[in-house]
């Protein structure tokens, strides 16, 4: 029937025989449709809107092994579809065919992409595809109405560190998401960064062994990078991204995994992705830049960055969709990074009529004291002028940065694993009189510094960071729209935010073309109008979907760690108190900070569960709190004050849930929903900027 749900009980078996019996080798698909198909497919959304047009632009990837005797596929797949309403039977479907391009050919292995370009409709849209007139149950996709946006899942963190044992994560909460996939059709999903975990290139490369095990400094930095090596690190990134985004498979030092439900949920639910460190290898950017510059770890780099774009962006960097002309979607900076030769390749890209994403690229530029070059800042915020305004209807720009930026600071921590107290420990470490894991195999610095290095809180970046966050703000302000931060890195969930002081100044914040007469009228008490706070940005701290949590000593540590921060006299950032319980539902101390495994979502308040319920006309306000019922009732006992913030629910509102996993051997993958109510801003002003510690 077309207008059939998706096949969940099968998902859910899929999910139990996974992590009830792992495979101890990476398995291998019966053809389809003739083809031995070891990766895909796999949904990229690249466009909507664009030029003014109601167009749908996107693109399918499948990686198709050939055999023995053929370096190409003999024949080219086809992969043809069908298109109509997503839930009126009545309606009639059509139909074509997305033409496919061979884009990248090795070791046997024909990479193919096909076009997808189609028009929104009226209503929302359900797109069955085919591949060699084969159809599964998976091969179905939703795009929304020309009048409707994108329902968008975030996530990070897709994958285990290389001393977890997998089996301590018997469920996957990819289960979860395509569940709820199945009630409230999601449109795309958002990656972070670290979609795949590809540290484990230091078992498999003999090169890269011998070159962390060199203690000679200046030995070390004369290592060769020859044939042998590339090859190596070639076979290596090719067969990991086969294993993980083919199947799911992956292999670590405790163990193994097979993760099934995440390729077919990336079969369903089109990808926007940024990368990581881990998506290379773990810390790379955050060294010192004497590291960095050497031949075999920037290899490393270029080596991964190739597979990065192979699989998911579905481009090769030869390709002219590697550049702005071929792909309008790019953002890219003028000149190459300093120790992956590419250029920085962040995007926008608008998810329906309302919303737009910015995708950072946070990685290609990085070294020890910058994480993006100012130059590219430049052309991010000029192409976000350019976009919105030919496009004022959009209300809400999410902005992808892989590392949070509003989180606790841990200055003092970095500190002290860079001082002379430390000193001999690492000396020891180096030379492996104590435990050796107090040091990297890089460079000899201390282990969780390269991590500390990354936060945008790091002295080394912090310059940086608040530059950045004074650019959205007053860019979000000025042009009217809510903006909105989604992170991940830091293996737990939380939510940062910037907001206005309670305030009754004149001048704090200027209407835009408005009458002088409404300044002070519109410079209210923020916390009783949070929708008329331009400075109002919450960043969205979403993960791991996959990966193991913190501890409960770190969760915390952070909870005692963060405050009130003034980011300037008028301006203040905060960690909102939202997990007043546990996922099991019971009562919990700290509130700011959840370390469990955890993805989200964000829908528009028209299309979401308050659409039909009536609660949309009812002028309410809400905490962000639990959906529980103890939650509720616990949230509801707070006052209205500076920490404590009622969010309006209107159709324009960004509803925003945090997913929370229970327990992760639970195959029905039950998870708690913790949510925030972001408004969208009403009014266009232009901001004060008072003085702001350590700005460029």
């Amino acid at each position: 029937m077309w207008q059939s749900s998706l096949p969940i009980e099968d998902f859910r078996e899929i999910n139990r025989s996974n992590g009830e019996n792992p495979p101890k080798e990476l398995p291998i698909s019966d053809p389809l449709g003739g083809l031995d198909i070891r990766c895909g497919p796999i949904l990229r959304l690249c466009g909507t809107h664009e030029k003014g047009e109601p167009n749908y632009r996107g693109t399918i990837m499948i990686v198709v092994k050939n055999s023995d005797s053929e370096s190409s596929s003999a024949t080219p797949p086809k992969i043809t579809y069908k298109i109509g309403p997503s839930h009126d039977e009545s309606l009639s479907s059509n139909g074509g065919e997305f033409p496919g391009t061979e884009y990248y050919t090795e070791k046997g292995f024909s990479f193919w992409r096909f076009a997808i370009n189609l028009t929104l409709g009226d209503v929302e849209q359900r797109v069955k595809y085919y591949i060699n007139d084969t159809f599964k149950k998976s091969f179905q996709f939703f795009i929304p109405s020309s009048t409707e946006s994108m329902n968008v899942v975030s996530y990070s963190c897709n994958g285990f560190s290389l001393g977890v044992d997998p089996l301590d994560f018997k469920s996957s909460l990819w289960y979860d998401v395509l569940q709820k996939h199945d009630k409230q059709h999601y449109h795309v999903m958002l990656g972070g960064g670290d979609q795949i975990y590809a540290d484990s290139i230091k078992l498999h490369s003999e090169s890269l062994q011998k070159w962390m095990s060199e203690m000679n400094p200046i030995k070390k930095s004369k290592t060769v990078v020859d044939e042998k090596t590339l090859e190596e690190f070639h076979n290596y990134y090719l067969h990991h991204y086969l294993g993980w985004f083919g199947k799911g498979y992956w292999e670590g030092k405790e163990g193994n995994t097979l993760q099934e439900c995440f390729p077919l949920t990336m079969s369903q639910i089109p990808s926007v992705n940024i990368y990581d460190d881990h998506d290379i290898i773990d810390g790379f950017g955050s060294y010192k830049d004497s590291t960095m510059n050497q031949e075999i770890f920037k290899s490393v780099g270029n080596v991964a960055y190739l597979y990065y774009m192979l699989f998911q962006h579905h481009t090769s960097p030869d390709e002219k969709l590697h550049t702005q002309e071929g792909e309008s979607s790019w953002i890219l900076s003028k000149k190459d990074g300093p120790f992956i030769k590419q250029k920085n390749h962040s995007n926008y890209i608008r998810l329906g009529k309302e919303i737009s994403v910015v995708g950072v690229d946070c990685r290609t530029e990085r070294k020890l004291k910058q994480v993006v070059d100012l130059s590219t800042y430049d052309l991010i915020f000029k192409r976000l002028k350019d976009e919105i305004t030919a496009a004022p209807e959009v209300k809400h720009l999410l902005v992808m940065l892989g590392v949070p930026i509003l989180y606790p600071r841990l200055v003092w921590l970095e500190w002290l694993l860079t001082s002379s107290i430390l000193a001999p420990a690492r000396a020891l470490a180096i030379r492996g009189v104590i435990n050796k894991g107090l040091v990297n195999e890089f460079d000899g610095g201390v282990e969780v510094l390269d991590d500390l290095n990354d936060h945008w809180c790091s002295k080394h970046h912090k310059r940086e960071r608040n530059y950045l966050l004074k650019m959205l703000s007053e860019f979000g302000a000025l042009h009217g729209v809510r903006i909105t931060i989604l992170s991940g890195d830091v293996h737990l969930g939380c939510i940062g935010r910037l907001k206005s002081k309670i305030h009754h100044h004149p001048h704090t914040h200027l209407l835009k073309n408005g009458d002088p007469k409404q300044i002070i009228e519109h410079n209210t008490n923020v916390v009783e109008h949070p929708e008329e706070d331009p400075r109002l940005i919450f960043n969205i701290i979403s993960s791991a979907i996959i990966n193991t949590p913190p501890p409960d000593a770190m969760a915390t540590l952070l909870d005692k760690r963060s405050s009130i921060h003034h980011f300037n006299k008028v301006t203040d950032e905060d960690i909102l108190h939202i997990f007043l319980t546990n996922p099991d539902g019971s009562k919990r101390d700290n509130h700011q900070f959840l370390n469990k495994r955890n993805w989200s979502d964000l829908i528009l308040g028209k299309q979401s569960i308050y659409a039909d319920s009536g609660d949309l006309e009812k002028g309410i306000s809400k905490f962000p709190a639990p959906l529980s019922d103890l939650g509720q009732e616990l949230v509801n006992k707070n006052d209205v004050d500076e920490r404590h913030v009622k969010y309006p629910l209107t159709a324009d509102t960004l509803v925003t849930t945090l997913h929370v996993e229970d327990d992760s051997s639970d195959f029905d993958c039950k998870t708690a929903s913790y949510e925030v109510l972001i408004p969208q801003l009403v009014g266009k002003y232009k901001i004060e900027s008072p003085g702001i510690k350590h700005l460029h």
